[in-house]
């Protein structure tokens, strides 16, 4: 790997998370194309179109034509030439996006770089940001070990914002109970699965991002639902230590966190915990591919900006 890839983001430190580094997030943002399906969006009605009609972004002036609602008449632009104008509008079909951000306590863990929950929240915050810059607006449901924190679609400044806000606040307070038991992750993940359903409306954009923990087939129902009425893609979070991709000595001691408990490992309790890993991340990613979701792995050990391609 180069060196660039072990460089922490700009304002983050791997383990807290701060607002500056999730509004530098929109310098990665920009460096990604726009989404295919606008021009698809916008026949559908889910974003600004092209053409020019009622709406409440303003277009142009022009001069008043036979057909044109006298509503939309510039009296001042009318007064001063002497000859009728009417205002045009871009009329707006926003598409709603919907990020589901895991931040439970199995993602509070890094053995290189970034704890994946602070990966999870670049790519949150980064998605958010292109999803605004495109005209969108951008809701999120947030899930901890405590509650699940819903933010209704908004759009521009209003909705990147209070998700940045709401990334850190939820970040704070999981630092601060990560010794506290955790509850059941499939129980979790089932409840935020069908939250998620019921809040998202057709024609949305949904992204999953989470390290696949606790996804099992209570949650198929509600991701096979709502992958019927939206477009649904997943991210999957992984750390070397949890892939098998990190170089261990051959004898070692290496303590862990798993479930609120500590554990240490030495070599043969660490293939018996990697197995577990693996096993958990395979089950999600398989699941995905039977619900035709598309599912792609991003790596916490590597920055943001070198794995932007895995984003396009």
């Amino acid at each position: 790997m180069s060196e660039s890839e072990h460089t922490l983001p700009l304002f983050a430190d791997g383990v807290h998370l701060s607002e500056a580094e999730l509004l530098a997030c929109r310098d990665l943002a920009r460096a990604l194309p726009d989404n295919p399906v606008r021009a698809r969006a916008a026949l559908a009605g889910n974003r600004s179109s092209l053409l020019k009609g009622r709406g409440m972004e303003f277009a142009e002036v022009r001069h008043y034509q036979h057909g044109d609602d006298v509503r939309t008449i510039d009296w001042r632009v009318t007064a001063r030439t002497g000859k009728a104008h009417t205002k045009l509008f871009v009329e707006e079909r926003e598409r709603p996006v919907l990020l589901l951000v895991d931040l439970k306590h199995s993602l509070y863990f890094g053995s290189t770089l970034l704890l994946q929950a602070v990966q999870v929240a670049h790519l949150a915050a980064t998605l958010g940001w292109k999803a605004i810059q495109q005209g969108d607006r951008l809701g999120a449901l947030i899930v901890s070990d405590n509650k699940r924190r819903e933010l209704k679609p908004r759009t521009r400044e209003q909705g990147i914002l209070a998700l940045i806000s709401a990334l850190t606040a939820v970040h704070q307070h999981q630092l601060q109970t990560l010794q506290q038991p955790s509850p059941d992750p499939a129980a979790l993940m089932a409840q935020s699965c069908r939250q998620l359903a019921r809040l998202t409306k057709p024609g949305s954009q949904v992204w999953l991002l989470t390290d696949g923990n606790g996804f099992d087939d209570e949650c198929r129902q509600p991701l096979s639902d709502l992958r019927r009425h939206s477009e649904v893609s997943a991210f999957v979070i992984t750390d070397p230590l949890r892939t098998g991709s990190l170089a261990l000595p051959k004898h070692f001691s290496l303590p862990v966190s798993e479930q609120g408990q500590s554990l240490l490992l030495d070599r043969r309790s660490y293939d018996a915990w990697l197995q577990r890993q693996q096993h958990s991340l395979m089950q999600f990613v398989q699941m995905m591919q039977s619900l035709r979701i598309p599912v792609r792995q991003l790596d916490a050990a590597r920055n943001l900006n070198q794995q932007l391609n895995l984003l396009r």
